[in-house]
């Protein structure tokens, strides 16, 4: 509940600005969108950019209240520019790496700058002019500020935006075993955080990306307006597509018609789909060829050049997974061209095999990066194309007949098979990224050279790692969880984030006895450290229970001809009960609803 030392003058409706809606703009797709613009959390300013209204800003206050709170048990706040000249960006290489995703500007100088999408360049270059031994450290430094992103496609409201609201934080630590205490301290952090507001979430092994680092995790809310995958089970695996694995049910193989390959005539049957239908056979006792061409660091140019072959072979049922694709072959991915396919296959698209395929030896080494998928190893007996026009192999068998330069999983799990650790099946389902936490390791404090001396008197390069949770989208997750199960009509807030606890329904103001009932049943309410709205306008009952759920307040307190009767109606939205309730129980009865809710949050988040 809220505080109880000074009372403000009561929160009444016909006095604010809440602006509801009837009906959402024609625009607005997901349901947290739609519901955002109805219930005057929000307005747009233009593409990706949102004004926060009196609602939504208590609520995104009260969000970065629960996050300030959690973090300052770990760490130490601060407040960076959001302004940041190009050699700070440079010296780390993500002056260019970022490309047209930062927003970038001049001065009247003519001195290149940028608008701050992360901060792990500013918070490196206080660490190397301020840290100089190992006993400054650790270090724990966060902020909860602005972002800027030039996002190609605004859309899904909140969701995917030029301007954001983000907690960043930064640790510093002397070594490996002290980067791994950061890191957990904030998963802590990040899981308490998270169960205050309400949320259902599941953490995932996640891919850095241009972030870098050893490892990251993600923490997701499952909802059909997430635009990420993510696969998770009841044994508590859980992982987003890039990173996910699976345990594969047993495959019984194709018996053998020789020791060696054969070819058999396939005139016109090009897919997986009709070579299966022509030879009668299952994708499952196919080879999938898949082939790119990677563009590689310009680092990497003179021992393997500036185009690598990428060749990749796979079960014929599953399908590529390009991000775990390009953990491995270290550039830019295209799909090759008809002349690359005939310089690398010697055969054309269609009719695509490993026999004759000449591999690397070493990812490392020059030559054909050749990529067999762990799926298919250990198989027997595969048909799969002969690298001849109208013709595909029957009897392949990897590792026998041919050799690829690593065997690697490098393909997408598929919903309903077994998790890697507990066995059980695989849920498969979109999800929206709250939180981010990366060990980044030594990549920024080395190349900004930033360094302190350790116990030896040595100078050493300190470790680092980053974490990041967006506020708005805390915000966007709880209405979109919520609404699904409101059919997308309207959601319910957790009242530690609900711009308001409980609102206070006057059914008609014009009768003396109800407004007077209501004034004091809030007044009463107020007192007792209640959050509490008092919808005092002159409008029909009707209007007011539809507004009281469109703005997605937990608790109402209706005031109407029960009054007679010394009776009002109290209604929980986060279960859907009502009931009737004495008027002299009735700031207890909500008091203490909303007081166990937030003590079942905190208690789930140990606290």
């Amino acid at each position: 509940m809220g505080r109880k030392a000074l009372l403000l003058p009561m929160h009444r409706w016909s006095q604010l600005f809440i602006p509801t809606l009837r009906e959402a703009p024609a625009d607005a797709e997901v349901a947290s969108h739609k519901l955002l613009l109805r219930a005057g959390y929000v307005r747009q300013l233009g593409a990706g950019i949102y004004s926060f209204l009196f609602l939504g800003n208590r609520s995104i206050n009260k969000i970065v209240a629960i996050v300030r709170e959690e973090m300052n048990r770990i760490g130490q706040e601060f407040l960076l520019p959001t302004l940041h000249p190009r050699e700070l960006w440079e010296e780390s290489g993500r002056w260019t790496v970022m490309g047209e995703n930062m927003f970038r500007l001049k001065d009247r100088k003519g001195a290149d700058l940028c608008l701050g999408m992360t901060h792990e360049e500013v918070m490196t270059s206080i660490a190397r002019n301020e840290l100089r031994s190992y006993k400054q450290l650790p270090q724990i430094w966060y902020q909860i500020q602005t972002k800027f992103r030039d996002e190609p496609r605004p859309k899904s409201g909140l969701l995917r935006v030029r301007q954001f609201i983000m907690k960043d934080s930064y640790s510093f630590d002397i070594d490996d075993a002290g980067l791994d205490l950061s890191y957990n301290k904030h998963d802590v952090a990040y899981r308490r955080i998270f169960t205050r507001c309400g949320l259902q979430f599941v953490a995932v092994d996640a891919d850095s990306g241009s972030m870098g680092g050893s490892q990251s995790q993600e923490f997701m809310v499952y909802t059909d307006a997430g635009e990420d995958l993510i696969a998770s089970s009841s044994s508590g695996y859980a992982a987003n597509l890039e990173k996910a694995t699976s345990q594969l049910a047993p495959v019984e193989d194709l018996a053998p018609i020789s020791d060696n390959p054969e070819e058999v005539h396939t005139p016109g049957q090009r897919t997986i789909e009709e070579v299966g239908a022509f030879l009668n056979l299952a994708p499952v006792h196919q080879i999938k060829t898949m082939a790119y061409m990677a563009e590689l660091p310009a680092a990497d140019h003179a021992k393997l050049g500036k185009l690598r072959p990428v060749v990749v072979f796979l079960r014929g049922d599953h399908s590529l997974n390009e991000a775990k694709l390009l953990a491995i072959a270290g550039g830019e991915l295209r799909p090759m061209v008809a002349e690359e396919l005939e310089a690398t296959f010697k055969a054309p698209a269609g009719y695509l095999g490993p026999i004759g395929l000449e591999a690397a030896p070493h990812p490392k080494k020059p030559g054909t990066l050749v990529i067999l998928d762990k799926a298919l190893e250990g198989r027997t007996n595969l048909i799969a194309g002969a690298n001849k026009e109208e013709y595909h192999l029957r009897n392949v068998t990897p590792m026998r007949d041919f050799k690829p330069t690593l065997v690697a999983d490098v393909r997408n799990i598929i919903e309903g098979e077994r998790d890697p650790i507990g066995g059980q099946p695989l849920r498969l389902g979109k999800a929206v990224e709250i939180g981010h936490i990366f060990k980044l390791g030594r990549k920024y404090t080395q190349s900004m050279g930033a360094s302190v001396l350790n116990r030896d008197g040595k100078e050493v390069t300190p470790i680092m790692g980053s974490y990041g949770i967006g506020i708005e989208r805390i915000l966007t997750a709880a209405i979109e969880t919520s609404a699904a199960a409101n059919q997308g009509a309207s959601y319910a807030l957790h009242p530690a984030i609900a711009p308001f606890q409980a609102v206070v329904t006057i059914t008609n103001v014009g009768d003396a006895a109800l407004l007077a009932a209501g004034e004091q049943i809030a007044a009463d309410l107020e007192s007792a450290g209640v959050d509490v709205l008092l919808d005092d306008r002159d409008e029909r009952a009707g209007v007011k229970f539809k507004d009281a759920d469109l703005v997605g307040i937990p608790y109402r307190i209706n005031i109407g001809r029960g009054v007679a009767e010394g009776k009002v109606e109290f209604l929980d939205r986060l279960h859907n009960l009502a009931e009737d309730v004495p008027l002299d129980e009735i700031t207890a009865r909500v008091s203490s609803q909303i007081t166990s809710t937030l003590h079942n949050s905190l208690s789930a988040a140990g606290l």
